[in-house]
């Protein structure tokens, strides 16, 4: 995701999202050997896994917004999609799920900030 929120030019941000799409194909086909058909990558209950790719859905679904692409689509990432539905849903999880508007926001202001500075060094 970072790859593409500084790439410079079209091409870089095009290659960026090749390789986001790549990434996905792959946590699609991890999800589905790991869950053994189950919810959740561990089975029935949200284990490690499921926290620790959890925390990036927010900055995923801000990358597919500012960009006007679905990475995460039933047609590409099916069991992903089920998965992401069940673990944003969930009781322990609901509440600390970022609102994705507000998300979008703190990243475009955080973006521009990071790219200031990396310019002026």
């Amino acid at each position: 995701m970072r790859s593409n929120w500084f790439a410079d030019g079209e091409e870089a941000k095009k290659e960026a999202i090749e390789q986001l799409e790549e990434g996905v194909a792959l946590m699609e086909e991890a999800f589905g050997k790991c869950s053994k058909g189950k919810a959740f990558f561990g089975g029935d209950e949200i284990g490690y896994l499921d926290i620790a790719f959890g925390s990036f859905l927010g900055w995923l679904r801000v990358t597919e917004k500012i960009n006007g692409i679905r990475l995460m689509d039933e047609a590409k990432a099916p069991v992903l999609v089920n998965w992401a539905e069940s673990f944003c849903s969930h009781a322990a999880v609901k509440d600390f799920m970022p609102d994705i508007d507000k998300l979008t926001e703190f990243g475009k202001m955080l973006f521009a900030k990071l790219r200031a500075a990396a310019e002026t060094h």
